[in-house]
């Protein structure tokens, strides 16, 4: 048999994520070398959107465009779709409401499960090897009508993975560890922090409390400023099938109207939470910080609390401002220090990157009534900065070197920017008449928080802002630390969420382990490298889920709102048109090329504008403009704009 060849250009095996497109073709991008290789329909052999997969490239075409054909599918992104189920000569089928599914879903009479024709379901892919047939499916629950508030959002959940009810055998073992009492022993064995001031912070609506911070002022005048994080592994044990299900959850996620939680609620929002005037046992982090946040000393280990208070932010705002209230002084205090741990962080590399958060007010039938976009205050910065800090150096102190080892972590890493990247980001800024300076092929961090800064009120902040963070590479999990770009910091991990996010719990047993001398073998240590891809993984698809849920109800906002008239910005410019958003919901639509009736428009690649032939009327990024709602498409989860 002859040996199979390759060369640069031919008969080469890549691996990487698809991306399907509306049209039913494909495309891999190769990160490293910034290019794309493309995937005809005939070639993608059942791939769907987010499978990574094995290409065999073709020979480079004459244009120098890449393209290649699936040989292997490593990994399904999905197990099932929703959808609508239909009928048509005796065969029943879904139709997925994820348009970047290509092939509607054969389901057999016997796998109906009791759903009717009509139908919003949710369909598990049981069979689908051959291309040249449609995949098979059974129904695995039935969501209700299409367009229905619940359906919508348990549909955009499940697609993703994330099923709000836990299996019984989940909901026993929860319920049992739910009732473990705090014991002698358990006191005993750890610090008592119940007699020194202590609260929480938290938004209005929040249910579960992962941390909570105690003042005390010390003889020196310094202060001893404690970060206690809900012991959620006293609870949740190794090898438990509690654990294996926070594992396979690997985080909580939050959708418009409700939350999935990794845990079930008589952990997150019982035993675990640090409810206000309740004993709780926690990890903490315990500093001697002076007023300039500079840290004289660190203390890690397990403790017990008792908290005074439970603030929302609003209400712990509101002390601030009016200088006066319960726990002022602690508070402005520790308001004091987070400002200079801010700048501080700053001064060190850290890039300004704030992103507005968009926030719905639903009817009693989940129909949005209102869309606005959250502030955050300086409560909301105090607990980020201590947040901050006490990941950092719980990295930092894991990082140290003990009896001549060094002991797996899983660290939060932030990779630099590609310089392709960022290239194309300098020249996207300097068409928009914004110059930076590139040093070694990187736009050094005081530049992007100069320009930032420059932009606070620019129409085009958000648009800039966006093509800032598309450049940024994606934070994530990982045993191998290279430090974290956009915090700039040397050493990160994530330790201050454990009901929330599953990489905490891992952090805090290595921890534990740590300091108890225990020492993890190195052939185990793969383990937690698979665990912090898992974790990388599932974060993504609940920001997916997230994104999806907040687009669904922008356009079901716009969809009773034809005809109204609004204020806008220019975010976007192509061949086929203009992407518009309101100014005040942030609901972007697009203004089609055809719909400018007033004259005939031209796209400008170079100058992101379009230009009218006879009119000379000109179209930009960043221009304001006015527009109507000229239609709502909740299965495309498309909206149509039109100027004025």
């Amino acid at each position: 048999m002859k040996k199979h060849t390759t060369n640069k250009d031919f008969n080469r095996h890549i691996e990487g994520v698809i991306n399907i497109s509306n049209k039913g073709t494909g495309t891999v991008r190769l990160n490293k070398e910034n290019q794309t290789i493309e995937i005809e329909h005939n070639f993608l052999r059942t791939a769907c959107h987010g499978d990574t997969v094995v290409l065999l490239m073709h020979p480079k075409k004459k244009d120098g465009t890449l393209s290649g054909e699936v040989i292997k599918i490593l990994n399904r992104s999905k197990k099932g779709y929703g959808g609508i189920l239909e009928k048509e000569n005796d065969t029943y089928f879904l139709i997925p409401s994820d348009l970047k599914m290509y092939s509607d879903i054969i389901i057999p009479q016997n796998k109906l499960a009791g759903a009717e024709i009509g139908q919003k379901i949710f369909v598990t892919i049981t069979d689908w090897t051959d291309a040249k047939k449609a995949p098979i499916g059974e129904v695995t629950k039935v969501l209700g009508m299409p367009m229905e508030h619940n359906a919508e959002m348990e549909a955009i959940a499940l697609e993703k993975g994330f099923n709000s009810t836990f299996p019984s055998n989940i909901l026993e073992e929860s319920q049992k560890a739910s009732q473990i009492k705090i014991s002698e022993k358990d006191i005993e064995e750890r610090r008592d922090m119940r007699k020194t001031t202590t609260f929480t912070i938290d938004p209005e609506d929040a249910k579960d409390f992962d941390d909570a911070i105690s003042l005390k002022k010390l003889p020196n005048g310094n202060f001893e400023v404690g970060i206690h994080i809900a012991d959620v592994s006293h609870y949740v044990r190794l090898g438990t099938e509690l654990d294996v299900e926070a594992r396979r959850r690997g985080t909580s996620v939050y959708l418009v109207d409700r939350t999935i939680p990794m845990l079930p609620e008589e952990l997150s929002n019982g035993i675990c939470s640090l409810n206000p005037n309740v004993d709780r046992l926690t990890f903490s982090v315990i500093f001697e910080l002076d007023k300039s946040g500079t840290i004289h000393h660190e203390w890690f280990g397990r403790t017990i609390i008792h908290s005074n208070k439970r603030f929302t932010y609003e209400g712990a705002q509101k002390i601030l401002n009016d200088k006066k209230g319960i726990f002022f002084e602690e508070l402005s205090t520790l308001n004091n220090i987070a400002k200079k741990l801010l700048k501080k962080r700053f001064d060190e590399g850290a890039i300004s990157l704030e992103q507005e958060e968009i926030k719905f007010k639903l009817d009693k039938n989940g129909v949005p009534i209102s869309v606005y976009t959250k502030e955050r205050d300086d409560t909301n910065k105090l607990i980020e900065e201590l947040m901050l800090l006490a990941n950092r150096q719980v990295a930092e102190h894991m990082s140290k070197k003990k009896d001549g080892m060094q002991g797996v972590f899983l660290y939060r890493i932030h990779d630099f920017p590609n310089k392709e990247k960022i290239k194309d980001l300098a020249t996207f800024l300097k068409r928009l008449g914004y110059k930076v300076r590139l040093v070694n092929g990187i736009i050094p961090s005081e530049e992007i928080n100069a320009l930032v800064l420059k932009l606070e009120h620019s129409p085009i902040k958000d648009t800039i802002h966006s093509a800032i963070i598309r450049t940024m590479a994606k934070a994530i999990y990982s045993t191998k630390n290279i430090g974290h770009y956009g915090l700039g910091f040397k050493y990160y991990t994530h330790f201050t969420s454990p009901i929330r996010r599953y990489p905490d719990v891992i952090v805090h047993r290595l921890l534990s382990d740590f300091i108890e001398n225990k020492i993890i073998p190195k052939e185990r240590w793969f383990e937690y490298e698979q665990m912090s891809q898992e974790a990388s993984n599932r974060e993504k698809e609940a920001a997916e889920a997230e994104r999806a849920s907040i687009k669904y109800k922008q356009v079901e906002y716009m969809s009773s709102r034809i005809g109204q008239k609004y204020d806008g910005i220019i975010t976007g410019v192509t061949e086929w048109g203009l992407y518009v958003e309101d100014k005040l919901t942030k609901c972007e639509g697009m203004v089609r090329m055809r719909d400018l009736k007033d004259d005939y428009y031209t796209f400008d690649k170079e100058g992101m504008s379009i230009r009218g032939q006879k009119t000379h009327r000109k179209y930009t990024l960043g221009d304001r403009v006015k527009f109507i709602v000229k239609n709502a498409d909740m299965n495309k989860k498309t909206i149509d704009y039109e100027l004025r």
